[in-house]
């Protein structure tokens, strides 16, 4: 709707340019957004507020020319303006009407698929696989996931990269130490996190064990074959771990999706040698940089992008670098995401305008880089365990388990244990991913179980009970959702019917917006206010007690419409629905 009405702005605009009206050279940035108040409208636009000053005339007359100069619609039932020159848009609820039971028809529930179709790399994820995931790593995984899934139900191809940390100095280390032990995976391996710090103690501790794991990266990194069979072997167990804990998150990572360091390092004298030839390298005590002009210190001295140290070896740049290439050049890449802590903010700045620069990315190729905020304690600080360690994400997810099964239990005591823990672990994994995914990426959060665990406000269990309410209303009627035929059409009388079927029909324009800004939040939001709607529909309006069969009828369209609504945002977010809880 809101395209729909920026499209007869856009009309009214060039219509009022032809009449020498505003200036032909104006190419206004059209908003249109909710209304706040709906007693005043569905739907405003402040336009005639940004092109007052151009066109030389007070708001509310040239928002009453606006008004006047836009092509009818079946969709808008009336236009007025408001305050300063706000004008704004009453949507017409038959035409309304008949786009929900468009939506109800369509396996894609009325959500416009992408035109053109684009080539969709999503980075996320992208643990060391040097040791276990922790819970750090939860939200790059959850955030890039729930976006690749709205970016493929829009049909975009999504080419899923996970950007592991496999190659590097610590693998000596890691090498060595299990070369030593001849250690049992099941057993020392099963405990990566342990493995890491004894490994790191015979390290700190035994100067020739030290020799040895430097001794065995030169050998790892120069090819040789026992080297990469004890590599290999590590690399094969600590990405069990990992899928083991995708499969628990229920994200769509799998093994074919990883793509880590390793990948590119045949390619990274190539990346340093097609710089120079570029003319951008400059050498600055004894490394290999790239300095751009427009990045520069507090000191206004220019920041180098190092591509090589002074040792000969190679940092992240460089495998950024040859990573962008890689997904131009074999991957084909319209557009390449990156979800990755925000405070490597500078990294990314740079190293897109270094692959810019010397070409390993064309002009058209969209890179943008997805930051997020850091999880945080109750003190506001990291989350960390009693003792200041890091917090294994497997053990948070069997916390999270272990205590919905305790909430649930509690409310619903006569459900046998093969029920309970199937609803104990939709429960609680998806509040700990919904508690994640409601915040804004770019925000810090206090992690509580409390919170999000409660089946009140914007939380993944008010969520999925609200789900539940819906499937009641179709399992006493002895109905299925998904099938609506034989009932009478959908209308639009009262208030409250009105107001979830406007919400509905924003489910749309959330997706795109998602899927344009990288911001699953949007997409929470959307459906806490609709599950807020429905409830002041299903108290004032009710479906199985109402006056007539075809307003009965209707009401369970809407409904249905609801509840498939519902389960296609959770699901999109990566989060199981139930039918009863």
């Amino acid at each position: 709707m809101k395209s729909l009405i920026s499209q007869l702005l856009a009309s009214a605009v060039a219509s009022l340019q032809q009449q020498g009206s505003l200036p032909a050279e104006l190419t206004p940035n059209i908003q249109v957004e909710n209304a706040r108040d709906r007693a005043h409208g569905d739907f405003a636009s402040n336009l005639a507020m940004m092109l007052a000053k151009p066109a030389g005339m007070k708001p509310r007359d040239l928002a009453q020319q606006l008004v006047d100069a836009l092509p009818a619609h079946q969709a808008i039932r009336e236009v007025a303006i408001a305050g300063p020159g706000f004008i704004n848009f009453f949507q017409d609820s038959q035409w309304l009407a008949v786009q929900l039971q468009q939506a109800l028809d369509d396996p894609h529930l009325g959500v416009t698929q992408a035109a053109p179709v684009q080539r969709i790399v999503v980075d996320y994820s992208s643990p060391n696989l040097a040791k276990e995931m922790h819970v750090g790593h939860l939200r790059s995984t959850i955030i890039g996931d729930a976006v690749a899934k709205v970016l493929e139900f829009l049909g975009h191809h999504v080419l899923r990269q996970n950007h592991v940390g496999d190659w590097g100095t610590q693998f000596g280390m890691l090498l060595a130490y299990l070369e030593e032990h001849g250690v049992d995976e099941g057993a020392e391996l099963g405990d990566l996190e342990g493995f890491y710090r004894a490994a790191k103690k015979r390290f700190d501790e035994s100067p020739e064990f030290a020799d040895r794991a430097r001794q065995r990266v030169v050998a790892l990194q120069a090819g040789d074959a026992h080297s990469l069979a004890l590599w290999a072997r590590f690399n094969e167990i600590s990405l069990g771990h990992c899928q083991a804990v995708y499969e628990r998150l229920g994200v769509s990572l799998e093994r074919q999706h990883v793509r880590g360091e390793s990948a590119y390092n045949d390619m990274l004298a190539a990346v340093v040698r097609d710089l120079e030839q570029a003319g951008l390298l400059t050498e600055s005590e004894g490394a290999r940089c790239v300095f751009l002009d427009e990045f520069s210190n507090s000191e206004g001295k220019p920041l180098p992008v190092i591509v090589q140290k002074a040792g000969g070896g190679y940092l992240y740049a460089t495998t950024d670098l040859a990573a962008m290439r890689y997904r131009q050049q074999q991957l084909q890449a319209d557009r390449v995401l990156y979800f990755v802590d925000q405070r490597q903010a500078l990294h990314f700045q740079q190293v897109f305008a270094v692959a810019r620069k010397a070409g390993f990315v064309s002009a058209n190729m969209q890179l943008e880089h997805m930051g997020f905020g850091t999880m945080n304690g109750a003190d506001g600080r990291p989350f960390k365990t009693r003792d200041g360690g890091t917090v294994k994400l497997i053990d948070l997810l069997d916390e999270a388990e272990q205590r919905a099964r305790a909430l649930v239990q509690q409310k619903n005591p006569q459900l046998d244990s093969a029920e309970l823990d199937q609803i104990a672990r939709a429960v609680g994994i998806g509040a700990v991913k919904y508690a994640d995914l409601s915040k804004h990426r770019s925000s810090d959060y206090s992690f509580n179980f409390e919170q999000m665990l409660s089946f009140e406000g914007n939380t993944a269990p008010y969520l999925m009970y609200a789900y539940t309410r819906v499937a009641s209303i179709f399992r006493k009627q002895q109905r299925d959702m998904h099938d609506c035929s034989g009932l009478a059409p959908l209308q639009l009388d009262a208030d409250a019917e009105v107001e979830l079927g406007a919400h509905l029909a924003q489910f749309d324009s959330t997706l795109q917006y998602v899927a344009r800004e990288g911001t699953p939040h949007s997409l929470c939001h959307y459906l806490y206010e609709l599950a807020g709607r429905f409830s002041a529909f299903y108290e004032q309006c009710p479906i199985l007690a109402a006056n007539s069969p075809a307003e009965r009828d209707s009401r369970l369209r809407l409904a249905a419409l609801t509840g498939l609504t519902l389960r296609q945002g959770l699901n999109l977010l990566g989060i199981d629905t139930l039918e009863r809880m």
